[in-house]
C-alpha cells in the first residue's frame, strides 16, 4: 500500500493527536487466516463467571485514542490482537486504525464474539493464537505485569496497554518498564476514563487516572510523554457506540480497586 493510502487509513477517523511519529513505517501484512491449525484451546468451561473476571469494559472513545497514538508511532497496515476482548468495546474502537483486529478472551462475555476463547497467559494461547504486529488491550490490573511480558514476547512490532497511571510506580515494576520491556510512550488522559464493572456506562464518572502505555519494539531512548488533551472524549465519541453496546450502569471503579 502506498504512503497516500496509508494516510487515508489513519484518517478514517477524526484528526490524530498532535504527536510526532517516532519511527518510520515498514512493510505491512495481509489479513490473517483465523481457521484453527491443529488443536485450538477453548477454555470457556474453565473460566469463572463475568463478575469474577475483573472485567471493566473500555469506553470505545478511549480505545480510539490509543489507536491514534499507535497510528502516529508506527504508521502502516498492521494486524492487532485484543487478548482480553470482553464484549468487544476495545476492538470496536481500534478497527479503524488496523488492517485487522483479532479478538480473544478467557471467557465469552455477554455481547462478545471473540474468534478465540483462551487464557492469554498460557502456553496453549501462545501456540494457538495467530502472530500479529500489535497486541493491544485493557488487561485485568492485577495481571498487568504478566500481560505486558507475554504481549511483549509475542507481538512483532509493539504492545499497547490501557492501564491505571499508578502502573508507573513500584521498584519491581521499574525493571519491567525500563529494563525487561523498555517503555516507549506513556500517554496520560487529561480527561477521566470512567469504567464500571461488567458493563460500559457512558454516563459514569471516576476519580481514577488512566494512560496508554506503549512499547514500540526497536525504539531507543527514554520513554516519551504524550498527554492526551482535553476534548478527546467528545471528538472520538461515536453516537452509535451506545446503541451498539447498549451501555448500562454497573459498579463504578474507584481508586484502590483493581481494573
Amino acid at each position: 500500500m502506498s504512503e497516500q493510502d496509508s494516510t487515508a487509513v489513519m484518517a478514517r477517523r477524526h484528526k490524530t493527536l498532535g504527536a510526532t511519529p517516532l519511527l518510520d513505517r515498514g512493510g505491512g501484512d495481509m489479513q490473517l487466516d483465523l481457521r484453527p491449525s491443529g488443536h485450538t484451546s477453548v477454555m470457556a468451561s474453565r473460566a469463572p463467571a463475568d463478575d469474577s473476571l475483573d472485567y471493566f469494559p473500555t469506553p470505545p472513545w478511549a480505545a480510539r485514542a490509543g489507536g491514534e497514538l499507535i497510528a502516529r508511532l508506527d504508521p502502516g497496515d498492521w494486524t492487532a490482537l485484543e487478548p482480553a476482548a470482553g464484549g468487544g468495546h476495545m476492538a470496536h474502537g481500534l478497527r479503524p486504525y488496523f488492517a485487522q483486529v483479532i479478538e480473544a478472551d478467557i471467557h465469552r462475555h455477554e455481547g462478545g464474539a471473540p474468534q478465540f476463547v483462551v487464557d492469554f497467559l498460557t502456553e496453549e494461547a501462545a501456540r494457538s493464537l495467530p502472530e500479529v504486529d500489535w497486541i493491544v488491550t485493557n488487561p485485568p490490573f492485577v495481571l498487568g505485569d504478566a500481560f505486558v511480558r507475554a504481549a511483549y514476547e509475542r507481538a512483532r512490532r509493539g504492545v499497547a496497554m490501557l492501564l491505571r497511571l499508578v502502573f508507573l510506580e513500584g521498584k519491581a515494576r521499574h525493571g519491567l518498564l525500563h529494563v525487561d520491556c523498555p517503555l516507549t510512550v506513556v500517554a496520560p488522559f487529561s480527561e477521566r476514563v470512567p469504567m464500571v464493572k461488567g458493563r460500559w456506562d457512558p454516563d459514569a464518572s471516576s476519580a481514577t487516572a488512566y494512560a496508554w502505555f506503549i512499547w514500540r519494539k526497536g525504539a531507543e531512548g527514554p520513554p516519551a510523554v504524550f498527554p492526551i488533551p482535553p476534548g478527546t472524549k467528545a471528538r472520538l465519541t461515536d453516537r452509535g457506540d451506545v446503541e451498539r453496546f447498549n451501555g448500562k450502569p454497573g459498579a463504578p471503579l474507584l481508586d484502590g480497586e483493581a481494573a
